[in-house]
């Protein structure tokens, strides 16, 4: 992972446009999945399940980010703000930055381990956590798609998309990409250190609330949609999907 950030960090000091980051990190987790999958000893149905499950969760995203914001696409305003905060020490400060998103990556994998390790053959517990799985990439790439949709039309512009899965949450999208992080745990169960499953969606969640996700996401909207984004925030779920509420006039 370092040295694909490496690379990734030269990439971006030619194109300027710092969100293959995103990308390189999505990918990588999936790519140390596979890498997991084939060098442990646990069943050989639980290391390709595991495989197939956590490899085409990174490869949606992967491309999800690609498309969204780097090819073709200006640099995304997290980027951009940190790019003028560090001014000409920018590009010491973005290889420290990159280097971290390695080690983050790395971070994340660790739930794959006690699946990978996991002796027991396949049984109801793993039928459910492809349930969860299914439901919750599914939920996401339908999140995803609703805001494209809206996005692509002209006259949603400087509005807040209330369509779907978006009138039930502010950020259905993060929801769901929470719940895809307990598959691994229905995964782990019985395994040694099948506790560090939960590493998953605590630390996701830690981050969606707290570092990468829902504060900035929210700043930048309020920016952009002002009193429209507001009301939003005053009717609709942050985050567990929920029935809005009524705008009191």
């Amino acid at each position: 992972m370092a040295v694909a950030m490496l690379v990734a960090y030269v990439v971006q000091r030619r194109t300027k446009n710092a969100g293959i980051v995103d990308f390189v990190w999505a990918a990588g987790v999936g790519v140390l999945a596979v890498f997991y999958a084939v060098a442990a000893t646990g069943d050989v149905g639980r290391r390709v399940l595991l495989a197939a499950l956590a490899g085409l969760w990174s490869l949606r995203l992967a491309v999800y980010l690609l498309v969204d914001r780097v090819l073709g696409k200006p640099e995304d305003g997290r980027y951009q703000m940190l790019r003028q905060n560090w001014g000409d020490n920018a590009s010491v400060y973005f290889l420290a930055f990159f280097q971290v998103q390695a080690i983050w990556a790395v971070m994340f994998s660790i739930p794959f381990l006690p699946v990978v390790y996991r002796q027991a053959p396949l049984g109801t517990l793993d039928g459910l956590a492809i349930v969860v799985w299914l439901i919750a990439v599914g939920g996401e790439t339908l999140a995803d798609r609703q805001l494209a949709c809206f996005r692509a039309d002209p006259q949603n512009k400087g509005k807040t998309c209330r369509i779907g899965l978006w009138r039930y949450s502010r950020h259905p999208n993060y929801f769901f990409e929470w719940i895809h992080w307990f598959t691994y745990i229905g995964l782990g169960i019985g395994a040694p250190y099948g506790w560090v499953t939960l590493m998953g969606p605590i630390v996701m969640l830690l981050f969606l609330y707290k570092v990468t996700g829902i504060p900035y996401t929210e700043r930048r909207a309020l920016q952009s949609r002002g009193d429209d984004y507001q009301r939003y925030q005053r009717t609709t779920s942050p985050f567990i999907p929920w029935f809005p509420k009524r705008e009191v006039s």
